[in-house]
C-alpha cells in the first residue's frame, strides 16, 4: 500500500525524519511508537502531503502504490495530491480542537468531505453523516450534527475527527494518537471501529501512539523510532515478548502497571489530614439558546449535586466517560464558570490547571519562556510580595524546563515548533512554576509517549511530596489513575457516583458503573 524509501524531512537544520525506509502492507494495521519527537507525526504528515512550509525534504521516496507521492525529495503538486487526500487516504490529527473549524457546526464540516468527493443529495449526505457519527459511538447525533466544537466535549470532538476520516471509506486511515482524549469505555468502542473497518472493508492503518499497551491490542506490525530513525520493526508480539533494541525495552518498561507498590507509612498524629478544598451541593449549568416566548436563556444542567473533599498532599483521581462532566466540575471549581449553585471553599493560594488541549492553551503568539514567565508575572501583579526580578523570573523558567525533560534552547521556540507532547509538557511547567496549593490537572499526561510520562507522574509526585501539593487528577487511563491516586472518585452524567479509596474501589467498587468502567480498562 505504501512504501517509503530513505526519507529525510528537516526543520532547520535539525533532522525530523532521518533516513527512513518503512512499508505498510494491504489491509494490515502497522503501528509506530516512539517518543514525542521522534519523528512519528512527521512521517504521517509526509504521507498525507500536509507538511508545513517551515518543513524541508532533504531527500527520499513515498509511493502509494503505483502512484508517487513524493519521488526523489521532490512532493508532487497540490492537484495531485488532492486527488488522493481525503478520497483514497485520510487522517485522524492528534489535536480535534485544533483541527475542527470552531465558527461552523460539525455537522457542516463532516458534510463537506462529502460535497467534495461525491455527488451524493443533501438528504443522503445528511443520514451519512449521521451514520458515521453513531459508528463511532456518539448519542444524540442529531444534536451533535447542530453543535459547534466549543460545545462538545474533547472526546466527542475526537470522535467526530474520527467519522471525518473514515466516512469516505478510504484505502489507507492514519491515525495519530486518534484516542488521546477518549475514556476506556469509548477507546475500546473506538479501537473496535477501527478493526471493523481494516477487517471488512480492508483498508491499511497507520497507527500511531504513544499508548503502547492500545499499540499491541490492535496493531499487526510495530515500528519503533527515535531521533527520526527507525529502531525496530516486527509482528507486534515479536517486538513486545521479545525487543531486541535496548530503547525498545525502555519504552515497554515505562508503561504505567497496577501493580501496587509499596505499603504507605502509617498515619502519624502530625500527619492529620487537613482540606484543601470542599465542595457540597454544587450544580453547574450552560447557557444554550434561548427561550423565544421570553427572550431568556435555557440552563442546562451539567453537573448536579457533587459533594466531595480533597485533603492538603493527597491526589483525588477523577473518571468517567467523556462528557459526564469531568472538565465542567473543575472549571467550576476554579471559578471559570460562574453559572453555578452550591458551596466551593478553597483553603489554598492561586490553584492552577492543566488544560487537556495544550495547543488552544498556549499562546502561539509567544516563545516558550515567556510563556513559562508569565504566570510569575501575574503572581507578581496579584501580590506584590510575590513580585521577582526579570533575572529570577528567567531562572526559574530554565530550572522548569530542566524539570519537564527539556533543553534549554526550547526557551526561545514556539508552540508551533514542538510536537503535542512537548507542548503538554510546557502546560505542565506553566502550572507548577509557581508552586500551587492545589492543581487540577486534566488529562495531563495523555499527550505524553510513555518515558516522558512516567518522567512526568514522578515529578508531579516529587513536587507534591515536597510542596505538601493536592491534585484533582483527571484521566481516562486507568493505570495512570491508579498510580497517581490516593482516593478515587466516579463520574456518570453528570453525578458522583462512587468516592473511595483506589485499593478499595479496585478490588470492591460498590456500583455496577465502576465495575463495568474498571473492568473495560
Amino acid at each position: 500500500m505504501i512504501k517509503i524509501e530513505n526519507l529525510s524531512v528537516a526543520f532547520d537544520e535539525t533532522l525530523a525524519v532521518n533516513q527512513l525506509n518503512l512499508e505498510i502492507y494491504d489491509g494490515e494495521i502497522l503501528g509506530i511508537v516512539g517518543e514525542s519527537g521522534s519523528g512519528k507525526s512527521v512521517t504521517a504528515l509526509s504521507i498525507m502531503g500536509l507538511l508545513s512550509s517551515e518543513a524541508t525534504i532533504k531527500g527520499g521516496s513515498i509511493r502509494m502504490g503505483e502512484d508517487w507521492l513524493i519521488k526523489d525529495g521532490l512532493a508532487q503538486d497540490k492537484d495531485h495530491l488532492r486527488k488522493a487526500q481525503g478520497n483514497r487516504m485520510s487522517m485522524v490529527f492528534q489535536e480535534p480542537m485544533t483541527s475542527l473549524n470552531p465558527t461552523q457546526k460539525v455537522g457542516g464540516q463532516v458534510d463537506e468531505v462529502l460535497v467534495l468527493h461525491t455527488h451524493m443529495e443533501a438528504q443522503e449526505r445528511y443520514d451519512k453523516v449521521l451514520e458515521a457519527f453513531k459508528s463511532v459511538g456518539l448519542k444524540d447525533v442529531e444534536k451533535v450534527y447542530d453543535s459547534y466544537p466549543h460545545q462538545l466535549s474533547g472526546g466527542m470532538r475526537q470522535r467526530v475527527m474520527i467519522a471525518m476520516a473514515i466516512i469516505l471509506k478510504p484505502e489507507l486511515l492514519i491515525a495519530d494518537e486518534p484516542t488521546t482524549a477518549l475514556d476506556v469505555r469509548v477507546q475500546n468502542q473506538i479501537i473496535q471501529v477501527l478493526r471493523n473497518i481494516n477487517k471488512e472493508q480492508k483498508t491499511s492503518m497507520l497507527f500511531i501512539t504513544h499508548d503502547l499497551n492500545l499499540a499491541r491490542r490492535i496493531c499487526n506490525r510495530i515500528a519503533v523510532m527515535k531521533d527520526g530513525k527507525l529502531v525496530e520493526i516486527g509482528p507486534t508480539e515479536e517486538v513486545f515478548g521479545n525487543p531486541k533494541e535496548a530503547y525498545t525495552r525502555k519504552l515497554i518498561e515505562a508503561v504505567p502497571s497496577r501493580v501496587k507498590e509499596k505499603e504507605d507509612a502509617p498515619e502519624t498524629e502530625e500527619e492529620a489530614s487537613v482540606n484543601i478544598l470542599e465542595v457540597r451541593d454544587l450544580n453547574v449549568y450552560y447557557q444554550e439558546g434561548s427561550n423565544s416566548l421570553f427572550g431568556q436563556k435555557k440552563k442546562r444542567c451539567v453537573v448536579e449535586n457533587a459533594t466531595f473533599y480533597l485533603e492538603k498532599g493527597e491526589t483525588l483521581g477523577l473518571v468517567g466517560e467523556s462528557g459526564c462532566g469531568k472538565t465542567s466540575l473543575c472549571k467550576a471549581i476554579l471559578g471559570m464558570n460562574k453559572l453555578v449553585e452550591g458551596d466551593v471553599k478553597h483553603y489554598s493560594v492561586r490553584p492552577q490547571m492543566v488544560f487537556q488541549d495544550p495547543y488552544s492553551s498556549l499562546n502561539p503568539a509567544k516563545t516558550i519562556g515567556w510563556l513559562l514567565q508569565e504566570p510569575l508575572r501575574a503572581a507578581g501583579k496579584l501580590d506584590p510580595t510575590q513580585k521577582m526580578t526579570d533575572a529570577d523570573m528567567k531562572a526559574a523558567a530554565y530550572d522548569m524546563l530542566q524539570k519537564i525533560g527539556m533543553p534549554e534552547k526550547y526557551f526561545h521556540r514556539w508552540p508551533s515548533q514542538l510536537s503535542g507532547g512537548q507542548r503538554q509538557r510546557i502546560s505542565i511547567g506553566q502550572a507548577l512554576i509557581t508552586r500551587p496549593g492545589l492543581v487540577i490537572a486534566d488529562e495531563p499526561v495523555s499527550a505524553l509517549d510513555v518515558t516522558i510520562q512516567a518522567q512526568i507522574m514522578e515529578l508531579m509526585q516529587k513536587l507534591q511530596e515536597e510542596l505538601q501539593l493536592s491534585y484533582l487528577f483527571i484521566s481516562h487511563d486507568i493505570n495512570v489513575i491508579y498510580k497517581m491516586s490516593d482516593r478515587i472518585m466516579v463520574m456518570k452524567d453528570g453525578k458522583i457516583v462512587e468516592i473511595g479509596d483506589k485499593e478499595v474501589l479496585f478490588t470492591n467498587p460498590k456500583e455496577e458503573y465502576t465495575k463495568l468502567l474498571f473492568a473495560e480498562s
